[in-house]
């Protein structure tokens, strides 16, 4: 009966959702999903969602900070970069109710404590809340995750699957990523990408990453980019792609229309201004970046803003 009162909840918040202050949702089976969020504006961002009571809530933050509060706020919870916090209370709701900083990005997996076990063989004792002495107790963890798991967060997050096998692919990332969070003996090998199993190796590509974005309007070549961060040029390319799920330009220029959108939509620049600020040389190559983006010009979209 819990499940369908979540599914019943998702259903007017879909995965084409395309508001920019809810989450994204997918659905991965009758009694698991997955909400997949980015606060890319300049200001904080409070985000709420029901979740019933026997449900497991693990939550990633792989960029920046935030806030979960519970009990009507009455106590927060922080999570840092880099960390994730798992959530369990058989006897209590413990709805979503967060506060996201500003550049911060959240993945949440909701799974129902039935689902999960079917996840799990009989002898994982080393999973605290499986065995039955704790079953009707509440569970809490805030851990560092590894780099390993985050190129899986990054996978589900950056992912440009057409929405056909979506779903199937975000399952697959989630069984991957439920395995790393509870494999306490991990070898953090990651066959589709080794290279990113040191931890300094993903330092590295995020770093190119805030160069590229901090340097939106004259951002270095690749050869540049990868000499000043210390790697070759091969293994920036092929860790970026593994880790943000594109390659460094096709990144760089979504944000770039990101970035052309939000400040249209201050309504304190012209077309040419925006273009000019994100490093055009030429206003007809901004516009069909944008158009191609989104669908319709700069023009248009500034003009639909006041109509």
């Amino acid at each position: 009966m819990k499940t369908n009162f979540i599914s019943l909840y998702i259903n007017f918040m879909k995965e084409e959702n395309n508001d920019k202050s809810s989450f994204k949702i997918t659905e991965i089976g009758s009694s698991c999903f997955v909400l997949r969020t980015k606060n890319d504006r300049g200001e904080n961002m409070n985000l709420s969602h029901k979740v019933a009571q026997d449900f497991l809530q693990f939550h990633f933050c792989l960029k920046g900070q935030m806030n979960f509060k519970y009990n009507e706020g009455s106590y927060t919870f922080p999570l840092n970069e880099d960390h994730s916090m798992l959530l369990y209370n058989p006897a209590k709701e413990l709805p979503i109710d967060v506060e996201l900083n500003p550049d911060t990005w959240l993945v949440s997996v909701l799974i129902s404590i039935t689902e999960f076990h079917a996840l799990f063989s009989s002898d994982a004792d080393h999973i605290p809340f499986l065995s039955s002495e704790n079953s009707s107790k509440k569970y809490y963890d805030n851990q560092a995750f590894s780099s390993s798991i985050a190129v899986v967060l990054s996978q589900i997050l950056q992912s440009k699957i057409h929405d056909s096998i979506k779903a199937l692919y975000i399952k697959g990332k989630v069984y991957e990523l439920l395995s790393l969070y509870f494999n306490k003996n991990e070898d953090p090998s990651l066959e589709q990408c080794p290279f990113l199993v040191d931890e300094e190796n993903v330092r590295k590509i995020r770093k190119a990453k805030d160069i590229i974005l901090e340097r939106m309007s004259d951002p270095p070549s690749l050869e540049n980019l990868a000499t000043e961060i210390g790697l070759s040029l091969k293994k920036l390319k092929e860790g970026f792609k593994q880790l943000y799920g594109d390659t460094v330009f096709a990144y760089l220029l979504d944000h770039k229309m990101e970035e052309a959108r939000r400040m249209l939509d201050s309504q304190k620049f012209n077309v040419n201004e925006v273009g000019l600020k994100l490093g055009y040389s030429t206003a007809s190559h901004f516009i069909a970046a944008f158009k191609k983006k989104y669908g319709t010009t700069p023009k248009k979209y500034l003009g639909s803003l006041s109509s």
